[in-house]
């Protein structure tokens, strides 16, 4: 009897310590974080080291990304709850707030802070002037984007008005590169690698930077509902931690280190293109040094929006950005 009890209480005890075990095991694994990307884009390198350089893992962040093409697709998967964070502009955030919502939009971690986009030439033009547009069929970015506004910010400083031009901004941006390259247009706005790609094929020429003309601005900037912050709030300060580990990994890297590095995902894109394409823009300041959004540039941006007419309402920075998570990613 005595021996029947003792090879109970042991087997008990064995079942006791697997689940104990199990249960540590689990709690050391990795919170998954979904995120939607506006765009797969060379422009938003910072992202993709900290997944393929195991920085996000080393923080126990498990990255599902999904490319959601587009603000407006990528703010309603964030809104319907199918992404946790979504990666896109901010001024998606002022249009929700501006809808009236109980669970705002809150932006927390900046990846870009400049405009992304090249203005692309059918022709070949060596000695390039901004008055070349007049009298040109433009394509654009989709109207009320970031793109667009910028876009368009640039023109008006350069003294070109929308009347000056034959404006299109009635096609979905996914379909933009294949419209021009079907021959719409004398001039498109364009990301890369799609304008250097262009390039390369003789298919367009780049002329100028929109992203050197327009300034700082809060261009790309991770950002999730208030409740998901107050629920996750450990997680949202790794995630930043994260990034900013990895901005600094993309400042103090040279172009063709960073290209190596988010290769896996462009596998239709040349090294050598991902290498000049990343020059382009660190050569630019386009990637943002750390996560802060700072008051000046939610400034800018909002004064963008409202010279270009898009403006729903003016929002005060503290209301619909949280830079506690930069602000302790960087200590």
């Amino acid at each position: 009897m005595t021996k029947y009890w003792f090879n109970r209480i042991t087997l008990y005890t064995s079942i006791l310590f697997l689940i104990i075990l199990s249960a540590c095991g689990n709690s050391s694994e990795n919170d998954q974080v979904r995120v939607a990307e506006v765009t797969r884009s060379i422009f938003y390198a910072p992202q993709y080291v900290a997944i393929s350089e195991g920085i996000f893992e080393k923080h126990g962040i498990d990255v599902e990304l999904t490319t959601t093409w587009g603000g407006d697709k990528t703010m309603t998967t964030l809104l319907s709850n199918g992404a946790d964070i979504a990666l896109v502009g901010s001024e998606t955030s002022i249009y929700v707030y501006a809808q009236g919502t109980n669970d705002p939009v809150i932006n927390f971690a900046q990846l870009t802070q400049t405009d992304g986009t090249f203005l692309v030439s059918r022709e070949k033009i060596d000695h390039f002037a901004w008055e070349d547009l007049k009298g040109s069929t433009f394509l654009g970015q989709r109207k009320g984007g970031m793109p667009q506004m910028a876009g368009e910010f640039v023109l008006r400083n350069k003294g070109i008005n929308t009347q000056d031009l034959d404006l299109i901004q009635n096609i979905d941006f996914a379909n933009i590169s294949s419209a021009f390259a079907s021959g719409t247009g004398d001039f498109v706005q364009l990301f890369e690698p799609t304008a250097s790609i262009f390039e390369e094929q003789g298919v367009g020429h780049i002329v100028a930077s929109f992203g050197k003309e327009s300034g700082k601005i809060p261009y790309t900037v991770f950002m999730a509902k208030e409740s998901y912050l107050n629920k996750n709030p450990d997680t949202a300060k790794r995630f930043t931690k994260a990034l900013y580990e990895a901005q600094q990994w993309v400042d103090t890297h040279s172009a063709e280190e960073i290209a190596t590095s988010i290769e896996p995902f462009f596998p239709d894109t040349e090294l050598g293109l991902i290498t000049t394409v990343v020059d382009r823009y660190k050569s630019q300041h386009s990637f943002a040094t750390n996560p802060m959004l700072d008051e000046e540039e939610w400034n800018n941006l909002q004064n963008i929006m409202d010279e270009s007419g898009e403006l729903p309402k003016r929002v005060d920075h503290s209301k619909l950005v949280d830079n506690s998570y930069a602000e302790d990613a960087q200590k």
